[in-house]
């Protein structure tokens, strides 16, 4: 977590200055040198170092040689989960405070962990302060998130991590530390706030917890420590030094990205990255969380901001400028407030046509301008069996196009909506939808939770579907396992919309162009 380093009590920066020169003076080229409140690093060539400074605060102690060597191995081994092609080696630090050596004979007076240097302006923050940012690079960064937690350790039930008590208490902890800096309003609004959320969710926080959602997470990951790496977007700097602060909720890992993405504006990115772990984790539940653990990250962040407005100047400032401290950045404090006082506004939209009409594309447009929670079939069909999204049915030797199938595909993509729903979050079912039956069973949820329904049907040529399914099926890049006979399966078999399902439903062509901010604009506008 990044917090300013006035609260360290002055330090003897020989061992750094002189490390500096040494690598300068080997290299033959400058090495740049970043400052924060714990640690310095060292940027030489095509590798980086980064020594912890001997500090004792009130979250992290590293005060010992021992201690910040055991630290030093722990982020090792911490960083490599994530980022093996990154972090290379913890190396000593020999010779003395004035004439040291990285490696070598002797005995270490410090340590250093040598990591592979990525390119300048490869940061995420970096990219989308240029404008570079892709939605593929927050999706490719999603998913890995959510395979990295599938694997991850699951907190054993014995320790406190991600208990009630400790996730309000942390939460007062930073509105006790905001007050001084902000406006008293702003902390009474948040403190009802979290009063409401303790309220409401406690008995959510024990069920993820026994459902094993608590896990040992990155615990620190904003756009300032991702970055484009060769063809991967890798995570990187996880949280070392306070266990209390990685083994925590999935949903609180990812929400420190889609937090940062809103904060940032880029709401369409944080709806995609969101999708993305969805689709990859089919953690649903933790939807009803989320906006919580958001809100939380926004708060410390502001934290941050506020405490770094408060104590402006750093020792060498101008030499030692961090990527995270280059720009002012967002007003998380204001996205926080706003986010805290929204009232929710669910409603139910599925999607309607056949295989190759485009309607999974139209979805992806519709949750980018509205955030709203995508459901898609063919992945819950899949993950019924046990496959992956991509993980074709027939390597397994399996039939998941059955009429059990489907209708146990069916009240599984009603079970989640009527969770997401529930939630407070706009859902969208991205499914054919060509039986009446199906559709009217949605429209009956929508009903019973008192949610606006529509229907979003999606249609082009025939030739065009037939083309693009054949295109589909031949790349094999998408989930859905529809070829040309089941398309003609489904043209012989469909069941049209009748006159009421058409007066609710947003009609697209899509062999031409489809304007998605106007059709967001006419689902949110539908009552």
């Amino acid at each position: 977590m990044d917090t300013p380093a006035a609260t360290s009590p002055p330090l003897d920066r020989t061992l750094i200055h002189a490390l500096r020169e040494q690598l300068q003076s080997q290299g033959g080229q400058p090495v740049a040198l970043i400052e924060t409140h714990i640690s310095w690093v060292l940027l030489a060539g095509e590798r980086a170092y980064k020594v912890k400074k001997p500090v004792r605060l009130p979250f992290v102690d590293f005060s010992t040689l021992a201690s910040r060597r055991h630290f030093c191995e722990l982020e090792l081994r911490l960083n490599q989960r994530l980022a093996p092609q990154l972090y290379l080696e913890v190396l000593p630090v020999c010779g003395t405070p004035s004439s040291p050596r990285l490696g070598g004979a002797g005995e270490p007076i410090d340590y250093a962990v040598c990591m592979r240097r990525f390119a300048d302006g490869a940061l995420l923050r970096e990219q989308l302060a240029a404008g570079r940012l892709q939605a593929s690079q927050i999706e490719q960064l999603a998913g890995a998130l959510a395979a990295f937690h599938e694997r991850a350790p699951l907190a054993d039930a014995a320790t406190p991590w991600a208990t009630p008590a400790l996730i309000v208490q942390a939460a007062r902890d930073v509105l006790a530390a905001l007050q001084p800096l902000v406006a008293a309003g702003a902390i009474d609004t948040l403190r009802g706030w979290l009063a409401g959320c303790e309220r409401a969710l406690t008995p959510v926080w024990l069920e993820r917890r026994a459902a094993g959602a608590v896990r040992e997470g990155h615990g620190d990951l904003h756009l300032a420590n991702a970055a484009q790496v060769g063809d991967e977007v890798v995570a990187f700097d996880c949280i070392e030094f306070d266990p209390a602060m990685r083994w925590i909720d999935v949903a609180n890992d990812l929400a420190f990205l889609t937090m940062d993405l809103y904060a940032r504006g880029r709401s369409d990115l944080a709806a995609r990255a969101l999708d993305a772990w969805l689709q990859r984790s089919g953690d649903f539940a933790a939807l009803r969380v989320l906006r919580f653990y958001e809100v939380y990250r926004a708060l410390i962040r502001a934290l941050v901001a506020a405490l770094r407005a408060s104590q402006p100047g750093a020792p060498d400032a101008a030499a030692s400028a961090s990527p995270e401290t280059a720009e002012a950045g967002p007003d998380y404090l204001a996205w926080a407030l706003a986010t805290a006082q929204a009232r929710p506004a669910p409603r139910l939209l599925i999607t309607h046509g056949l295989s190759g009409c485009g309607k999974s594309s139209v979805a992806l447009q519709l949750l980018e301008r509205t955030g709203a929670v995508r459901l898609r079939s063919d992945v819950e069909r899949k993950r019924l069996f046990g496959l992956g999204a991509l993980e074709r049915s027939a390597a397994r030797a399996l039939d998941v196009y059955t009429p059990e199938a489907t209708r146990r595909t069916f009240e599984r993509l009603a079970e989640i909506a009527r969770l997401a729903l529930r939630a407070g979050w706009p859902v969208i079912v991205d499914a054919a939808f060509l039986r009446r039956g199906e559709r009217q069973a949605f429209k009956a949820l929508a009903a019973e939770l008192g949610v606006p329904f529509a229907i979003l049907h999606c249609h082009a040529s025939e030739a065009v579907l037939r083309q693009r399914v054949a295109a589909r099926s031949a790349a094999g890049h998408d989930a859905s396992e529809a070829d040309v006979a089941v398309l003609q399966r489904q043209i012989d078999s469909h069941e049209p919309l009748d006159a009421g399902e058409r007066a609710i439903a947003l009609d697209v062509a899509t062999d031409g162009t489809v304007d998605a901010a106007a059709l967001a604009a006419r689902w949110l506008a539908g009552t």
